[in-house]
């Protein structure tokens, strides 16, 4: 059973009622982040139930040193922790001389949370009965300026219900934080000083190691009634790395005290004095107040909206999910810095390290591509570029390759391999086939050739070589194979000729080989200086081709379709359906060993080539294909719900198509995989998006044009969306009738519906 407490709503998620057993699933869902730091949605005041910390820094991370029970050649030497930053929401309250904790109160009645995801903020409600018979009603908002991305602001309202009461705010900024997910139990921050000041502190620390230095701040205003009351602390206490202010007030009961408190914090990676950095910060914000910022933060949000937004009339459940899927993108990454990137949990947990997977570059480029200007898809892939040096490094000193072979990380915070597990680390090196094709995805879609002369082309060649090499000829066979592996559905390890490992390793080859031709005709000037840098010859592209033209692909003539590798059809092949529910999921019911030994697919290896290269596979072989592993698929990764959406609305399965894109827009709501509580599945909600744009919408680009197939759940009245195509912006809306396609401007744009040129301009109709 999946979870079912949060309130269907078009613009918001809410829960309401307080329940202990759903702290930590909340922390996660309501977690708010503005690109530059992100924060779970723990209690300001103590909570001494069982809770998940977490507050988060882009591109601040910890090596945490590698801990298994077998040391192998190659492995990396840390695995590289998104660490949990200094607090700086941290208030305890004292009413009437009792703490405030829902974990002690007799009674907590009335409790609300809701995420506004159309203007970014986060609010929290209760009413309270404490142990000493006080009544208080609480109301409490946070949210992290999108304009003043180092800031967070919060609003914490109480209101003394059945008496007068003594308000004791006691509001802090700590250092003294743990991982909860450490490999050592270290800790990962040394302090370095402490600064007082009269209603604002500052605690500077670096991370050990990595000496990322952090001031977090805060600056605190005590209101009644609304109205400032100038009072400043009786005490303040601090340690090395703690301060801690008390701000003792009497308010009537009925009346309302507050405490609005500005937070957040100042990095070395963007202030050569972050000290100096955070009291700027404090001194902007302030002049700004708490509802100028906030209403900042509405219209920010307003404009991300205008782009990014997806309606859907009809089914509410549907359109809170790709909301909630395109909220948490939008406060994952920004795009104005080419130094970040996207993490699978993005702010809202510690699971799996490191800020990059190949998800950014096969799930969430697209996304980016077409909602934000085209400059920031070409950030995620000059990130790479950037990292290149990285990734031969990585292929020649963990894996012996060399003359340039380049094997790009699984996981990485700056460049290095910093994941762990062998099976990956070493095996799941279709990564690398990733990083080609957004370079190519990006090419097609925005028409910006310029990326690949400048950038690219060097990032082709170090893939190509590194294909080249890891292939080895199969006499047997009399073609090349591809052996030891791992591919996107990681319950099956060490596994020979994976469709989807070969087949993108032979496309990698071709691709940077066109481009290197192509380069040579247009780019004279950049293929003498690239090929030169990389002393690359004609006779090993040659050699590179003697591989591509003669991989060998693994396949079952009687059932036509492509393996999954080598040896699937050994398996005892019992269907999903015929799987008993309450051994689901099975990464959390079986032993490893059962699972890889089983048929059952964590995410189908073969579909995810056919999702890539489309064009090269004929509908009757995708579908027989998607029919045979979708019987044996658990979608037990957040990646894979999506790419069966897009293919079954190819395939006019649209009931599938449907049920799939509300599993993957509702997987965190829902919790599907039963585990929320360690945070969002971030990169797999551009999988979301896709599954409207490209699976209902058909959305393709071809030849320089877009393309569309229509289609609409029986489920939905209509649905709409815009995308931003080589500059020029076109909302697609569709209904049962009819489907409209307007272009903003003057300017008309010819697009391909159903097989048919079409020109959509201001108030076209294709019907």
């Amino acid at each position: 059973m999946n979870q079912d407490y949060i309130k269907p709503d078009n613009w918001s998620i809410i829960e309401e009622g307080f329940d202990a057993e759903r702290v930590k699933s909340s922390e996660s869902l309501f977690s708010i982040g503005n690109g530059a730091m992100g924060q779970r949605a723990n209690f300001e005041e103590t909570y001494s139930a069982e809770t998940f910390q977490g507050s988060y820094i882009a591109g601040i991370y910890y090596p945490d040193k590698t801990k298994v029970g077998w040391w192998k050649n190659g492995y990396p030497k840390y695995f590289a922790k998104v660490l949990n930053a200094p607090n700086w929401i941290g208030i305890d309250i004292e009413i009437n001389e009792e703490n405030l904790d829902l974990n002690t109160c007799t009674e907590v009645r009335n409790f609300r949370r809701e995420l506004n995801m159309k203007e970014g903020w986060y609010n929290r409600s209760f009413e309270a009965v404490l142990k000493n018979g006080t009544e208080i009603a609480v109301n409490v908002r946070r949210f992290l300026s999108l304009n003043l991305d180092e800031a967070g602001i919060i609003k914490y309202d109480i209101t003394p219900l059945n008496k007068d009461a003594k308000i004791v705010y006691k509001p802090y900024v700590d250092a003294g934080v743990t991982n909860e997910d450490a490999n050592w139990e270290e800790k990962f921050w040394e302090p370095l000083e402490v600064k007082k000041g009269t209603n604002e502190a500052f605690v500077t620390a670096q991370t050990f190691k990595t000496h990322f230095k952090v001031t977090t701040f805060m600056h605190n205003t005590i209101l009644a009634n609304g109205e400032n009351i100038n009072v400043s602390p009786s005490t303040i206490d601090s340690t090395i790395d703690k301060v801690q202010y008390t701000y003792g007030t009497i308010i009537a009961k009925g009346q309302t005290s507050s405490i609005q408190k500005i937070g957040g914090y100042t990095v070395s990676l963007n202030h050569e004095n972050t000290l100096a950095g955070a009291e700027k910060v404090i001194k902007s914000a302030v002049a700004l107040g708490y509802e100028t910022l906030l209403q900042n933060q509405i219209e920010a949000w307003a404009k991300i909206w205008e782009m990014s937004d997806i309606t859907i009339e009809g089914d509410i459940k549907a359109q809170q999910g790709i909301r909630f899927n395109i909220f948490q993108l939008n406060q994952t990454y920004s795009g104005k810095d080419s130094r970040l990137n996207i993490g699978p949990k993005g702010f809202t947990g510690e699971k799996y390290g490191g800020s990059t997977y190949w998800d950014t570059e096969a799930y969430c480029i697209p996304f980016y591509m077409a909602t934000k200007d085209q400059q920031v898809a070409r950030n995620l892939l000059t990130y790479r570029y950037n990292q290149l040096d990285k990734a031969i490094e990585n292929a020649k000193d963990n894996l012996g390759f060399k003359n340039g072979a380049a094997l790009y990380p699984m996981v990485t915070m700056n460049g290095e391999e910093c994941h762990n597990e062998w099976e990956i680390t070493h095996e799941e090196i279709h990564r690398n086939g990733a990083i080609a094709f957004a370079i190519y995805n990006y090419n097609r879609y925005t028409g910006d050739y310029s990326y690949i002369p400048e950038k690219g082309l060097e990032v082709l060649i170090g893939i190509a070589r590194f294909w080249h090499q890891r292939a080895s000829f199969s006499k047997d066979k009399n073609q090349y194979v591809i052996l030891g592996v791992t591919g996107p559905n990681e319950y099956e390890n060490n596994i020979n000729n994976n469709f989807y490992t070969n087949y993108i390793a032979k496309w990698c080859i071709d691709f940077a080989a066109e481009q290197i031709e192509k380069v040579a005709s247009e780019y004279p000037a950049d293929h003498k200086r690239v090929l030169e840098k990389v002393s690359l010859s004609a006779n090993e592209i040659q050699e590179w081709k003697k591989v591509a033209n003669n991989m060998y692909f693994p396949i079952s003539e009687e059932l036509g379709i492509y393996l999954q590798q080598d040896g699937f059809l050994d398996k005892e092949l019992v269907p999903v359906k015929d799987l008993d529910k309450s051994q689901r999921p099975i990464n959390q019911k079986w032993s490893w060993d059962r699972v890889l030994r089983s048929p059952y697919i964590k995410q189908a290896d073969v579909l995810q080539g056919f999702y890539f290269f489309e064009d090269h596979f004929s509908k009757e072989e995708l579908k027989r294909n998607f029919e045979f592993y979708e019987s044996f698929t658990v979608h037990e990764s957040s990646l894979s719900p999506c790419v069966h959406s897009i293919q079954a609305a190819a395939l006019d399965k649209m009931d599938m198509a449907y049920t799939f894109y509300l599993r993957t827009s509702r997987l965190d709501l829902d919790d599907y995989n039963k585990e929320v509580e360690e945070g969002c599945h971030i990169t797999s909600m551009a999988g979301t998006w896709m599954s409207i744009v490209e699976g209902f919408g058909g959305m393709r680009v071809k030849n320089d044009q877009l393309h569309f197939s229509p289609k609409i759940p029986k489920e939905w009245k209509g649905y709409s969306f815009k995308i931003n195509f080589r500059n020029q912006i076109l909302k697609v809306a569709v209904n049962h009738n009819e489907t409209t396609f307007t272009v903003d401007g003057d300017q008309d744009l010819t697009i391909i519906v159903n097989g048919k040129p079409e020109i959509a301009s201001k108030f076209v109709q294709i019907n």
